[in-house]
């Protein structure tokens, strides 16, 4: 967690470039800060923001995509307690002097918040690196707290700096394996939607014309069918999911909004098993049937391609079963 007086740095994505400034310092830096729209006027107004180098002159400017924004904390700063090391055991799938990749269960939260400053992914990556010195995690990839899977942490703010320009430039792949409801027509495409925050529940998302763009491409790989019970197949089958049937699509995300691929399927019809939020709870497993599978990427430091995969869940696994 940094100090007053240290700085944040961060590459502006498609969706900083449809925001003011301001609003660009309140999304990217209540992770450290409690910020509002005024104080962060006061920071750009005191000299505290620079883009691609250069001091912020408006509030109301707009960045553009790509561009470095580098925040000096002021000492006025009110900044979230530092996380705090634990002994939580990690499934830890890549490792190195500069990148850590970890297979996050489902259940956990990936980073603490005003509300829970324990028990998170953070802490335990925090616990692990206690030793090494001069390491600072920073999350690349965040996932919701009932979504499993892949994982990516910088071990320094160079490094996360150079995961974050790769992202915004698209040199990252991330795929995800979702069980829908029904059968997806065509059986594979790209879904544009634009997504924007409920205006009516904060914590949901929506699909709307005035959203944000958005872009997820969609592959069907596998149908699990209901019993046919006119032939005498064994009834349970998937009819423990709640419907007749669901199918197993693998997701790209093109861009990376929140909630983007549940919002996405459901808006399609094919909403996510298990999905509370944006479709309708199952007997079969007690969350959204979502697993970030696998991840593609230059290393930060070598360059060299990297492709790393995490196994479907026990949960999950146990969805394939009752086909």
């Amino acid at each position: 967690m940094p100090d007053s007086g240290s700085t944040i740095q961060f590459i502006a994505d498609r969706g900083d470039t449809r925001l003011r400034l301001d609003q660009v310092l309140v999304r990217r830096v209540r992770d450290v800060s409690r910020l509002s729209r005024t104080a962060a006027q006061q920071w750009i107004a005191s000299g505290a923001v620079t883009v691609d180098g250069v001091e912020a002159a408006r509030p109301s400017a707009h960045v553009a995509e790509g561009a470095a924004v580098e925040v000096t904390l002021p000492s006025t700063a009110t900044l979230r307690a530092r996380p705090l090391p634990e002994d939580t055991p990690l499934d830890v799938l890549y490792e190195d002097d500069v990148l850590l990749v970890v297979n996050k269960p489902a259940g956990m939260v990936v980073h603490p918040s005003y509300k829970q400053t324990g028990g998170t992914l953070l802490n335990a990556v925090i616990g692990r690196l206690r030793d090494r010195a001069g390491s600072q995690p920073g999350i690349l990839t965040r996932l919701d707290k009932d979504t499993s899977g892949l994982v990516v942490i910088a071990l320094s703010a160079s490094v996360h700096a150079v995961l974050q320009r790769d992202a915004a430039a698209g040199r990252i792949r991330k795929e995800y394996l979702a069980f829908v409801r029904g059968t997806p027509r065509p059986s594979r495409g790209r879904i544009t939607t634009p997504i924007a925050r409920d205006p009516n529940d904060r914590r949901r998302m929506m699909a709307s014309p005035n959203g944000m763009r958005s872009e997820t491409f969609y592959e069907v790989t596998s149908r699990l069918p209901a019993p046919n019970i006119e032939r005498g197949e064994p009834a349970p089958g998937n009819r423990e999911l709640g419907f007749d049937g669901c199918s197993i699509v693998r997701c790209e995300l093109i861009t990376g909004r929140t909630h983007q691929i549940r919002v996405h399927l459901a808006s399609q019809g094919w909403p996510i098993v298990g999905d509370a939020v944006y479709g309708e709870p199952s007997a079969a497993i007690g969350r959204q049937a979502l697993h970030a599978w696998r991840i593609a990427l230059p290393h930060p430091m070598s360059r060299n391609p990297l492709a790393i995969e995490a196994p479907l869940p026990a949960d999950t696994q146990a969805l394939l079963a009752t086909r």
